[in-house]
């Protein structure tokens, strides 16, 4: 069974070296490409230029054209002696007009800086969909690149308790330890046994969340490498949050938003000036009469063109302009205090992760001599259990204290490089780029 399970995890170790490795750049990439959450961004920023399109339309002037056809019997009016006419006729009327507004308080005008805002904040929720979806696809690949550390140390140290079990073994059969003793030992190889498959199904549920994450195919093979972190302390300047950041401008252009729409709303109650221009005709027949002109005679004939001027004046709609341009207030107000409330946030939280990059990079320089010096405890410790002068549970908390340091070692190196991402997204820089 054993020789079987080794057979086994090797075919597995050769078969994921055969795979080629995405980093953590690439699977960022790969997400902000496909994910879900970041198509919805751009398909609702595709909304917001059609908006800013139809807004800067309005100021062009609208074309109408109307065909109409009428046919009357029975008592009717004859339109070329206004006399009443008991005969059947057919009418038809052709008509073209166009207007355009001159003036209607700016109302048109704030509308398109408004969409022009909202194109802007558009483009900045993008980016930060980008960007979130990027740090989801950091953590989920942390987690892989964690348990697959932890795979490898489980391995290690399922061998390792497997010399020990054929050491000890020998050593019952010549009369230096006792039947206790290889049972000991057999008990911490199974516990050895039972920790590398923990760790392999944590492994493959952390895949399973980071093929979620990267919007990846769950059903093809997808294998990770992680590169260590490069310590930055002494390249990267100190500066907490940057005012170009997505969630400052998206608030930002909320209030370019809300400002237009409410000077937008304060114009309803200027008057509208308008002009209309247009052309139209008709064609009358008697039907079953004679000597009837022809259509193209009466078609120049009737021929009629009109100007007008239309000015509209609002003076009473229910308190509707009044409620609107207080609404339209309040929601300014609003993003305003939206905008110092994400500052205040965006401030605090890049303190935080700057002062946790800078923790865990200190952390992981005391974690790597505390390795060293349990690495070489246990060494000691494994040549006194060869030589009888200490027992099986003294290895085994060598051991797993050398494990847990690792373990420790491993996670202040990951977290440091999630905190340092967190420092580059805070400042402004996109993280899932080089």
């Amino acid at each position: 069974m054993r020789t079987f399970l080794c057979v086994i995890m090797a075919l597995y170790a050769i078969h994921t070296e055969a795979q080629p490795r995405w980093t953590v750049m690439q699977c960022m990439k790969y997400a902000v490409e496909h994910n879900h959450q970041v198509r919805r961004a751009e398909l609702e920023l595709e909304n917001s230029k059609v908006a800013k399109t139809s807004a800067a339309a309005y100021f062009l002037p609208a074309v109408d054209a109307g065909v109409g056809a009428q046919y009357n019997f029975g008592r009717a009016i004859d339109p070329e002696t206004n006399g009443y006419t008991n005969v059947s006729t057919f009418y038809n009327g052709y008509s073209v007009q166009a207007s355009v507004t001159v003036f209607d308080g700016f109302s048109r005008l704030h509308a398109l800086k408004a969409a022009k805002a909202s194109v802007l904040m558009g483009q900045s929720a993008l980016r930060q969909q980008q960007d979130l979806t990027a740090l989801s696809v950091l953590q989920a690949y942390v987690d892989v690149a964690y348990y697959e550390g932890m795979i490898s140390m489980a391995r290690e140290k399922l061998r390792e308790m497997e010399t020990l079990l054929r050491q000890t073994r020998l050593l019952e059969e010549v009369g230096r330890k006792s039947a206790a003793d290889v049972a000991l030992v057999e008990s911490q190889y199974a516990e050895a046994e039972y920790e590398l498959t923990r760790q392999q199904n944590l492994h493959d549920a952390a895949m399973l969340q980071l093929k979620q994450e990267m919007a990846y195919p769950m059903s093809d093979s997808l294998a990770v490498v992680h590169t260590e972190s490069t310590d930055r302390r002494s390249t990267t300047v100190q500066s907490y949050y940057s005012l170009s950041h997505a969630v400052l401008q998206q608030a930002k252009y909320q209030i370019e938003t809300s400002k237009h729409e409410w000077r937008q709303a304060r114009a309803s109650i200027l008057p509208t000036l308008s002009l209309m221009a247009g052309l139209s005709t008709t064609f009358y027949k008697t039907l079953h009469a004679e000597n009837a002109l022809s259509f193209g005679k009466q078609f120049n004939n009737n021929m009629g063109e009109y100007v007008g001027v239309s000015l509209s004046i609002p003076l009473f709609n229910r308190m509707q302009t009044v409620t609107n341009i207080r609404r339209a207030k309040n929601n300014y107000r609003m993003a305003c205090e939206a905008y110092e409330q994400k500052q205040a946030e965006l401030e605090k939280l890049s303190r935080e992760a700057w002062l946790d990059w800078q923790g865990y990079l200190k952390q992981a320089a005391q974690m790597e001599k505390k390795v060293e010096a349990d690495s070489l405890a246990h060494q000691l410790t494994y040549h006194q259990y060869r030589e009888g002068l200490s027992t099986a549970i003294d290895l085994h908390a060598t051991s797993a204290q050398l494990l847990h340091s690792k373990a420790t070692l491993l996670q202040c190196r990951l977290m440091a490089m999630v905190k340092e991402h967190l420092v580059r997204y805070y400042q402004g820089i996109a993280i899932w780029t080089e």
